[in-house]
């Protein structure tokens, strides 16, 4: 498997994002794709034994494409600087909290887990949750497994400024209400990801991560 190829190819897209130069490099991209799916696929082989949920899915369901969408790009560039996977229940554009993966060069690859700005209902139903049930949410967050792989815990980055609809700003756990994301990431260096056991790293976060994430999906699943 050639990831130094894959980061090599986009460190130089970065450098020539634009559409000629990825037509004139178009055999390129194919490789450095069909080379990113193999890697998928074996995070998918992977993680499938452990994440019952998983069962079924391919590359194809859960590898995001290179060009960026239009309704959130914010500048001419048309193509993105990674390339990214969601592993997620029904795949990458599921509403499901799930399991991502996104290499690109430069110190920026991360891996990451949970839910990134869930739909109004089920960002109510998170919040819901964490205010029924506190002490297993903060044992969740705060999991010793957990930090290892993720020692910057929740990304705090999404947070509404006051109290949500129908919670006291005085509430204890107001800090974790308030945010309109909950997901956990750590990025990589260009050096971890060419280890040969970078695949077994990515898993074993996957696998901290794995009582969060189904907390999120249970709760995001209650009518």
């Amino acid at each position: 498997m050639q990831r130094a190829f894959i980061l090599s190819f986009l460190r130089d897209l970065a450098a020539n994002n634009n559409k000629a130069w990825m037509d004139a490099h178009r055999p390129d991209y194919h490789r450095a794709r069909a080379e990113y799916t193999d890697f998928v696929a074996e995070l998918i082989r992977g993680v499938q034994q452990q994440e019952p949920d998983l069962l079924g899915l391919t590359p194809q369901d859960v590898m995001f494409r290179i060009n960026k969408n239009d309704r959130f790009q914010q500048s001419d560039e048309p193509y993105k600087k990674h390339m990214g996977a969601g592993l997620k229940r029904g795949g990458r554009h599921s509403p499901w909290a799930g399991y991502f993966i996104a290499l690109q060069p430069g110190g920026e690859t991360y891996v990451g887990a949970g839910r990134w700005q869930p739909e109004a209902d089920q960002l109510a139903r998170i919040r819901q949750e964490i205010h029924y049930n506190p002490t297993e949410f903060h044992a969740l967050r705060q999991s010793p497994d957990l930090l290892r792989h993720f020692p910057s815990g929740l990304d705090k980055s999404q947070a509404l400024k006051t109290a949500p609809k129908g919670y006291d700003r005085t509430d204890l756990d107001i800090e974790w209400l308030r945010l309109k994301s909950f997901f956990v990431w750590q990025s990589f260096s260009d050096k971890d990801v060419l280890r040969t056991d970078f695949p077994q790293q990515v898993l074993a976060a996957w696998q901290a991560a794995q009582p969060f994430v189904h907390f999120l999906n249970e709760a995001m699943a209650v009518e």
